[in-house]
């Protein structure tokens, strides 16, 4: 819902350029932090780079109505984060049913600390609902304070403390089932097969005719004309393709040194590749994934 973004009113004095500037010089460290939030957000490494870029996006095309007397980055955080919520009020319509821990019957007792946040306990997070999701990751993995998380959430100072109190309390319950993993379709198996062999007509044979592409923050477009399988084609290292899952979402992970380097996500409709999306321009996905395994 792009009319929900945050517009700051215009108020610097810095031009076009100045800003760009600011742009790229802040994205630049504070990306794998986005992603991070992102992924913790939408429960998946690959969507939430996805919404990253989104989020980036929108954030270029309305630079001219930032104020540059304002910090950047929590203008840029506040976006990814209204894009996290439209991915998952579109992913609820999708499923027709909130996958949310349930809220216990009896009151939660009462705790000031949150619990240890390691790797386990971070990705727990994905059972909590959308605000007290963000309360954790915001206050508890991210360090931010109280005032910044509710600022970052559009919330109340005591909206934040309630929302802290609750999920806290359900972290220290870690009940739920593991994610499963989503079945693995044949054209992804034969498309991994194919792109390990090099054998580019056989792979464009499982493409449909409009199957577009988007390699993270480089291209977005057609494949058709794309330099895409040339460019793998002439990779001077040894590398190899092979079915397989991030975080439970069936993808071909291109491997290099027998460990998986990047992730590349098909869309695959009617039996033929619809659309691909290429992650390795961003070295930060597959390793901050819970689990990476071959099919």
């Amino acid at each position: 819902m792009q009319d929900m973004e945050p517009a700051p009113a215009p108020g610097g004095s810095g031009t076009f350029e100045a800003r760009y500037r600011a742009f790229i010089e802040t994205i630049g460290p504070l990306r794998p932090r986005l992603h991070r939030y992102c992924a913790r957000m939408t429960g998946s490494v690959l969507d939430g780079e996805d919404v990253v870029q989104e989020a980036l996006v929108v954030a270029y095309r309305r630079l001219d109505t930032y104020d540059d007397t304002r910090p950047l980055a929590p203008w840029l955080f506040r976006i990814a984060h209204n894009r996290c919520l439209d991915f998952l009020r579109r992913r609820r319509t999708r499923r027709r049913a909130e996958t949310a821990l349930p809220v216990p019957a009896a009151a939660a007792p009462a705790t000031t600390d949150p619990p240890a946040v390691g790797r386990a306990i971070e990705r727990l997070v994905t059972r909590l609902p959308p605000l007290e999701r963000a309360c954790v990751l915001l206050k508890d993995v991210l360090d931010h304070s109280l005032e910044e998380t509710a600022a970052l959430t559009g919330s109340t100072l005591g909206g934040v403390k309630a929302a802290l109190h609750r999920g806290r309390a359900k972290l220290l319950r870690p009940d739920a089932a593991p994610q499963p993993r989503r079945p693995l379709p044949d054209v992804a198996r034969l498309y991994a097969e194919r792109f390990a062999r090099r054998d580019w007509d056989g792979v464009r044979a499982l493409l449909a005719d409009d199957a577009r592409l988007r390699v993270a923050d480089c291209y977005q477009g057609p494949v058709a004309g794309a330099p895409y399988f040339d460019n793998y084609a002439s990779i001077p290292h040894p590398w190899t393709a092979r079915a397989g899952f991030v975080d439970g979402a069936p993808v071909v992970l291109i491997t290099a040194a027998d460990a998986p380097a990047t992730a590349v996500r098909l869309r695959i409709v009617g039996g033929h590749v619809v659309g691909i999306t290429d992650y390795a321009h961003c070295p930060w996905v597959v390793p901050s994934a819970a689990v990476v395994s071959f099919a």
